[in-house]
């Protein structure tokens, strides 16, 4: 028999685009077809995008890199991300990680940083199950049965 998600009722989020989340450290994974869609919206060439703004990772991967202070490189305290429309899968599928979906805990420890965590319209829990199974993260947050 299975059993249900601690989450069965559905989660609450509404992002307030404070940026808690876009900034002090992390991984943000593009993919090639990420990698598009932002070089796009900056219009300009794919080449000059991946040369500029990303890195690789030790497992051949790519990720945006940082400014020295650690924050996203598309995060502008004036007006937020500069990206926001093209922004990769990872940032889109933010709060329902994995991670944070493996138990209430898990989640009630991200929700000290995110203001839009337990706020505005109820995400059912379905679909908070179908973002956190393609959230982005892979290889960067360990595998579900590993939180749990």
């Amino acid at each position: 028999m299975e059993t249900e998600p601690w989450y069965e009722e559905g989660l609450r989020f509404l992002c307030t685009r404070c940026g808690n989340c876009c900034t002090g450290a992390g991984t943000v994974r593009v993919d090639e077809a990420e990698q598009g869609l932002l070089a796009e919206h900056l219009q300009i060439d794919l080449a000059h995008f991946q040369k500029r703004y990303l890195r690789s990772l030790p497992d051949g991967k790519s990720s945006l890199i940082e400014k020295p202070n650690h924050d996203c490189i598309f995060w502008e305290r004036e007006q937020g991300c500069a990206v926001y429309a093209a922004r990769p899968r990872q940032c889109r599928t933010w709060p329902f990680w994995r991670a944070n979906m493996a138990t209430k805990g898990h989640w009630d420890s991200a929700a000290q940083g995110c203001p839009g965590m337990n706020a505005g319209p109820v995400h059912d829990a379905e679909s908070v199950a179908r973002t956190a199974a393609n959230d982005g993260t892979s290889g960067i947050v360990p595998d579900l049965q590993e939180w749990t």
